[in-house]
């Protein structure tokens, strides 16, 4: 017996013009190895809906006439969880007679069009799918050509060999210095990561040629996005895993409006074990940490898009000598010593972007940034 399950996009987001960001009406959207075929087009305000899909690995294409085709290819569709795309296309402008297409998808090309070299775009399901990433980012980064991390123990990312320091992160456009637990001054990894790969949108990868707005990059670029939640359907989330324990909740404020809000909260898996008197041989030398993730999506008809979004993390960490007993086994801690070490983050940002013809829009940025380490 399979389980059915919807993927679409709902009115929280758009099939849009990657240069004007206007929505496009009419797009044939085809479930790829479907049959029967399975499809729908897109409406009056680009949005679509598809249903009675089997869950597993699935793939669509999109096509419009003008525009290049897009592939999406391998999404997981799980049971009771609605999957969401964003979709930008490409003007494709013929003057010749007949003309046989091939559509495929580029991981070379990134979101951001003025990025030409160097530069990738990658989705939510890249970060399950590599080897050894645990749902980072900067793991699975690791794969690429070029890129590799310091240390099996930290994900501090080494770019054509500069240091990890020179690389930028980037949240919605929101600069931030170190999205990792137990980060230190100066650096921009860690052992474990604060951004949950449950709320990340495609976003990019940059390791050189960077566009103007990454200015205080050297070695390279996450331009991250956080997806917006689900207005159709309240979806909740539950999940235990080598990162912790997860909890996360999604869905519209409202049936009648487009706005709709996400949040996600981890807690440290090993905290919760040392809770319940298991230990992992680590001695003393237990990480602890607990984060969260959030974003409200409110547009509006008139004033445009508004998104109010934020992360937060706590983490320490305690390396006691003279709490250790002759049974423990403690591979972090020195002897002797007694060290206390921890960091805490909170970041928070509100975007607004305005269509100011159907040629061009505006974006603003506006940031807060409260850290302690």
């Amino acid at each position: 017996m399979s389980n059915n399950a919807e993927v679409g996009l709902y009115r929280r987001t758009l099939i849009r013009d990657n240069i004007t960001n206007e929505p496009l009406p009419g797009a044939n959207i085809v479930l790829i190895d479907s049959s029967p075929i399975i499809g729908t087009v897109s409406d009056a305000n680009g949005k679509f809906i598809l249903q009675g899909i089997d869950v597993g690995s699935i793939s669509i294409k999109v096509s419009f006439v003008g525009y290049k085709t897009v592939e999406i290819l391998n999404r997981d569709l799980r049971t009771a969880k609605a999957l969401n795309f964003n979709i930008f296309m490409d003007e494709m402008v013929l003057t010749s007679g007949e003309v046989v297409i091939t559509a495929s998808v580029d991981k070379r090309a990134s979101i951001n069009t003025m990025a030409t070299v160097s530069s990738r775009t990658f989705s939510v399901d890249e970060t399950r799918r590599y080897a050894g990433s645990r749902g980072d980012v900067a793991r699975m980064a690791s794969n690429y050509a070029g890129v590799q991390v310091a240390t099996d123990s930290r994900n501090d990312i080494v770019v054509r060999g500069n240091s990890p320091s020179g690389m930028q992160w980037r949240l919605e456009g929101m600069e931030i210095a170190n999205p990792n637990h137990f980060g230190s001054l100066g650096t921009t990894g860690g052992p474990v990561s604060i951004l949950n790969n449950n709320q990340l949108d495609n976003s990019d990868f940059l390791t050189s040629a960077f566009p103007a707005e990454y200015g205080n990059a050297i070695s390279g670029v996450f331009d991250l996005q956080l997806r917006n939640g689900n207005t159709n359907n309240h979806e909740f989330m539950t999940m235990i895993g080598f990162n912790g324990f997860e909890a996360g909740a999604e869905g519209p404020f409202s049936s009648k409006s487009d706005a709709s809000y996400i949040v996600n909260f981890r807690y440290s898996t090993m905290e919760v074990f040392e809770m319940i008197g298991m230990s992992f041989g680590t001695g003393t030398a237990v990480p602890k940490y607990q984060d969260f993730s959030f974003k409200i999506n409110l547009p509006t008809k008139k004033a445009g898009i508004f998104s109010l979004y934020g992360m937060g993390g706590k983490s320490e960490i305690d390396f006691l000598d003279s709490e250790r007993d002759s049974s423990d086994v403690d591979f972090y801690g020195g002897e002797g010593w007694d060290l206390r070490t921890g960091s805490d983050l909170f970041i928070a940002g509100i975007n607004h972007v305005i269509n100011i013809n159907k040629t061009a829009y505006i974006k603003t940025v506006n940031k807060q940034l409260v850290g302690r380490t």
